[in-house]
C-alpha cells in the first residue's frame, strides 16, 4: 500500500481535485507533531472561495477523510495534517519488506524503455585516476537504479582512443620508448613518454607538427600507426579491467571514439545536405547563434575530426542501434558546452532523439595542496587509493577484532577489509550531489560512526548478529502479514518503519535526477533510525515474545533494505565484521 497515494486518494474524493494535482501538493511535516502527511489547502481558496485556514478545519471534520489506517485528520492553519495509524503503517510496509527482500523498491514504471548510459571511458595509454572513478561509479549506480526500476539498461564505456594525442603518444614511443618497460607496465611507460613529450613539445615546436602528422597518418589507417594505436589500446584495457573487475563494474559495450570514425562522413554529408557546414578560418562548423552557444567544429583545418565529430556520430549510432528512450552521458562539468553544442547540432539537424540526450556533470575530486595533470605527471591512481583504503580499513577492523576476540580468520578480516575499503571510497562519490567537488579524508571516509560506507555495513553486519543470535536462542522473525507486526508502535520503531518506506520513492527521485545521493541518503537515514531504535529499544531481552519477534522482523527488513539501496550504490555488504 502506498500511504502517500491513499492520502491523496482520500483528499481527492473530499475536495474533488484530480489526483495529480493532489499527489503533487502533498507535503511530508517537517515535524513529527505534524503529522504524516500534509495537504496544504490554498489550491481550494479560489474555487471554495474561503481562507485557507478555514478550508483546513472544515476538511479535517469530514467523514471522507476517516479509515481505519488513519489515526486522526487534524488542522493546523492552511494544512491538512494526516496521522497514520502506527501499526497499520508497520505491518503494511514491513510486510511488502519482507515479502520482497532485497528486491524492494523494484518497478516496472520503465518497461519496455532502453536507457544508455555512457560512463567511465578512460583515456587509453593513461593512468585510471581518481577523477575517472568519479564517472565510473556514478554511471555504475546509475546503471542499477535504472534496471531497479524496470528500464533495459545499456551499459557503454565510450573510450578515449582516438584524437591528437594518440598522434603525440606515437611520435613520443618512436623518439624515447622502452620496449622492455613496456611490457612490464605499459600504462606507467606511457605515462612517462606521454609527459616527456610535453616537456620536450615546449623546447621543439616541430614536434607538435609531427604529431598532428602521425594522427592523420593513423586516421588514414596507415599500418605502422594503426599497429601501434592497437598495441597502446590492447595493453591499457587489460589494466582497467583489473579495476572494473575488484569493483565489480561492468559494460556491454566498448565502442571508443576510434569505432565512429568510419561513420563521421555520413555526419558530414548529413550536415551539408541541410546547408549547415560553413567555413570559418578554414575549419568546416555549424553555427549555433540561435542558441547563444559558439560555432561546433566538425572538422579542423587540416581536415581531421574532433570529440564533436566522433560524438555526433556516436549519437546517430546509438538510435539507429538501441532505438533509445534516453541517452545519458556521465561527464564531468567541464564539458557542459560541449554537450550543449553536439546535441544542439543534432536538434538543428533534424534528429528526433536530440531531446532525449542528457549529460549528467560532475564535479572535481581532490586532495589538499594538489590539483591533477596527466600531463604534469602529477595524478593519483584510483588503484593506490583503493589499496590505501583497504589497507587502512584492516588496521581497524584487526584491532577491532582483537579487542572482541573475535574468531574471524586472517583471511576472513581481509575480505572483509576489502569490501569495507572499496564501500568507503565508492560512498564518497555518491553521499552528495554530483556536482560537487569531493576533497578525499581518509578520517572522514573511514570513520564508523559518520556518513559512511563503513557505518553503514557495520550496521547491516550488527543487525545480521542479531539475528543470528536470536536464532541461536530460538526466535525468528515475525513472518510477513501477521498481525503481530501491529505491535510495531513505539516512537523509535515507527520512526525507522517510515525511513525503510521512503526507499522506493528515493530511487525514483533518483532516477528522475540522476543523482544516486538520493538512495545514498535513504540508507543512511535507515541506518540511523535502526540504530537509534538499537540503542533504545531491547530487541532480545524482556517477557514479551510477540514483541520481540515482531522487533526480529523490523531487523530483518532493515538487513533487506540497507542491502537494496547500498548495491545500487554499488556497495557490498558483509554478514559480521
Amino acid at each position: 500500500m502506498d500511504f502517500r497515494n491513499a492520502v491523496a486518494m482520500k483528499v481527492q474524493e473530499t475536495t474533488g481535485l484530480d489526483l495529480e494535482t493532489v499527489n503533487r501538493l502533498i507535503e511530508i511535516p517537517p515535524q513529527e507533531d505534524m503529522g504524516d502527511y500534509a495537504f496544504p489547502c490554498f489550491a481550494l481558496a479560489k474555487t471554495m472561495r474561503k481562507a485557507p485556514n478555514m478550508i483546513a478545519s472544515e476538511l479535517a471534520l469530514s467523514d471522507k477523510l476517516s479509515a481505519d489506517w488513519i489515526s486522526k485528520v487534524e488542522a493546523k492553519g492552511p494544512y491538512l495534517n494526516f496521522f497514520v495509524d502506527r501499526g497499520a503503517f508497520a505491518k503494511e510496509v514491513l510486510s511488502e519488506v519482507l515479502e520482497k527482500g532485497t528486491s524492494f523498491g523494484q518497478s516496472e514504471e520503465g518497461s519496455g524503455k532502453t536507457v544508455i548510459i555512457e560512463y567511465s571511458s578512460p583515456n587509453i595509454a593513461k593512468p585510471f585516476h581518481v577523477g575517472h572513478a568519479f564517472t565510473t561509479i556514478l554511471g555504475h549506480s546509475l546503471s542499477r537504479i535504472y534496471e531497479k526500476l524496470g528500464y533495459k539498461v545499456v551499459r557503454m564505456n565510450h573510450l578515449g582512443d582516438y584524437g591528437t594525442q594518440f598522434g603525440k603518444l606515437i611520435t613520443a614511443f618512436r623518439l624515447w620508448g622502452d620496449e622492455e618497460a613496456l611490457e612490464k607496465d605499459a600504462i606507467a611507460e606511457l605515462l612517462r613518454i606521454y609527459v616527456k613529450f610535453h616537456e620536450e613539445e615546449k623546447k621543439d615546436e616541430n614536434l607538435t607538427t609531427v604529431a598532428r602528422e602521425n594522427f592523420k597518418k593513423l586516421e588514414d589507417g596507415c599500418e605502422e600507426e594503426v599497429a601501434l594505436w592497437t598495441r597502446f589500446r590492447e595493453l591499457s584495457l587489460k589494466e582497467f579491467n583489473k579495476l572494473y573487475d575488484r569493483m565489480g563494474v561492468s559494460f556491454d559495450n566498448y565502442n571508443g571514439e576510434s569505432y565512429y570514425s568510419n561513420l563521421i562522413p555520413g555526419i558530414i554529408d548529413l550536415l551539408r545536405e541541410k546547408n549547415l557546414l560553413v567555413e570559418s578560418e578554414g575549419a568546416q562548423v555549424v553555427m549555433l547563434d540561435e542558441k547563444k552557444l559558439p560555432p561546433c567544429i566538425i572538422l579542423k583545418s587540416d581536415g581531421t575530426t574532433i570529440y564533436a565529430s566522433r560524438d555526433l556520430a556516436a549519437a546517430k549510432y546509438r538510435y539507429d542501434t538501441y532505438h533509445f528512450d534516453k541517452n545519458i552521458y556521465v561527464v564531468g562539468m567541464p564539458q557542459a558546452l560541449h554537450f550543449q553544442q553536439v546535441f544542439a547540432v543534432l536538434e538543428k539537424a533534424g534528429m528526433p532523439f536530440a531531446k532525449n540526450c542528457e549529460h549528467v556533470g560532475f564535479g572535481l575530486v581532490k586532495f589538499q595542496n594538489m590539483k591533477f595533470s596527466t600531463r604534469e605527471g602529477n595524478i593519483v591512481a584510483l588503484e593506490d587509493l583503493l589499496n590505501e583504503s583497504v589497507a587502512k580499513t584492516y588496521e581497524l577492523i584487526k584491532a577491532n577484532a582483537e579487542t572482541r576476540n573475535s574468531d574471524l580468520s586472517e583471511d576472513e578480516l581481509k575480505a572483509i577489509a576489502e569490501k569495507v575499503g572499496l564501500g568507503a571510497v565508492i560512498y564518497t562519490y555518491v553521499k552528495a550531489g554530483r556536482e560537487r567537488d569531493i576533497v578525499f579524508s581518509w578520517d572522514t571516509m573511514l570513520d564508523f560512526e559518520g556518513d559512511t560506507a563503513p557505518y553503514l555495513i557495520y550496521t547491516y553486519a550488527r543487525t545480521r548478529s542479531i539475528l543470528r543470535k536470536a536464532a541461536e536462542q530460538g526466535f525468528l522473525p515475525e513472518k510477513a502479514g501477521s498481525g503481530l507486526l501491529n505491535k510495531l508502535n513505539g516512537d523509535e520503531e515507527f520512526a525507522c518503519v517510515k525511513m525503510i518506506a521512503d526507499l522506493p520513492d528515493a530511487v525514483k527521485k533518483a532516477a528522475a535526477s540522476n543523482e544516486p545521493f538520493m538512495v545514498s541518503r535513504a540508507v543512511a537515514q535507515i541506518a540511523r533510525s535502526f540504530n537509534r531504535f538499537y540503542n533504545n529499544c531491547s530487541i532480545l531481552g524482556g517477557d514479551d515474545a510477540e514483541l520481540k519477534t515482531a522487533r526480529l522482523a523490523l531487523c530483518e527488513a532493515v538487513c533487506d533494505a540497507i542491502e537494496a539501496g547500498t548495491y545500487l550504490l554499488g556497495i557490498p555488504v558483509v554478514e559480521q565484521m
